[in-house]
């Protein structure tokens, strides 16, 4: 594999800061990587930076809150008496009947009329902090690599959408020690993270309830946290982006 070529750059600063004595430390680890059969294809070698975070239950959960909160969409609305349909001709002439004056039935104190309550126009978008963000994505990352849920694919491919192959690739994924959930979890066992889009395989894996497909630039805390498992396809193009992106 060509893991120790991608982060070349980083094992010289390793030896550079060696060489003057820095405290500053880049450290190495390896990883396994398997290809769509399920079979081991090698080892790669990934920075710790990504993997080697310590949990921070605080910083997850705001993150989380305020991700949700901007996601949210206000759908409860109660109408007032411009909203109410009818209620445009007077019940009845202002005076001489010995009732109270009323100039619509849609009034709030009529039955049918407006009303009180909630509205669709409250905003419950959050500032999300951008290295806060960041940081908690790392974070995450580095709890589910070491609970053993990170699974590294070298390349997820199909010639054309086909959910029987599909089918085959979580079958053969789920033979891996540790990941034997993949094929039998009803609800958000995996989320495959593609190092570029693939419609065939975004399209193979769609009538599959329990596995959702994004590139791995789309993800996020959300979407990691809300499924088991995380199959990244071609980690060592897909963790330098995460690097680049993370400087």
């Amino acid at each position: 594999m060509a893991g120790n070529e991608l982060f070349l750059d980083r094992q010289s600063k390793l030896c550079y800061y060696a060489r003057r004595g820095s405290t500053e430390h880049f450290s190495l680890m390896e990883a396994n990587i398997y290809n769509q059969e399920g079979k081991q294809a090698g080892k790669f070698t990934v920075p710790e930076g990504i993997f080697d975070l310590p949990w921070n239950a605080d910083l997850v959960h705001e993150v989380v809150r305020l991700m949700n909160s901007n996601s949210r969409i206000a759908i409860a609305h109660t109408k007032t008496r411009g909203e109410v349909r009818g209620g445009g001709k007077k019940p009845w002439k202002q005076k001489g009947t010995g009732r109270a004056r009323h100039g619509s039935s849609r009034s709030p104190i009529w039955v049918g009329g407006g009303a009180h309550g909630p509205r669709n126009d409250k905003n419950f978008d959050r500032k999300i902090n951008k290295k806060a963000k960041a940081k908690a994505f790392l974070t995450i990352l580095s709890k589910k690599f070491k609970e053993g849920e990170i699974l590294f694919v070298d390349e997820v491919k199909m010639s054309a959408p086909k959910a029987k192959d599909a089918k085959n690739i979580l079958s053969s994924l789920a033979k891996i020690k540790g990941f034997e959930r993949l094929a039998t979890k009803p609800k958000n066992a995996a989320i495959i993270a593609l190092e570029q889009k693939k419609d065939a395989v975004a399209k193979s894996f769609r009538n599959f309830g329990n596995v959702s497909v994004e590139e791995f630039r789309n993800i996020n805390p959300v979407s990691v946290l809300n499924h088991t498992f995380l199959v990244i396809s071609n980690p060592e193009l897909s963790l330098k982006k995460l690097l680049a992106n993370n400087k």
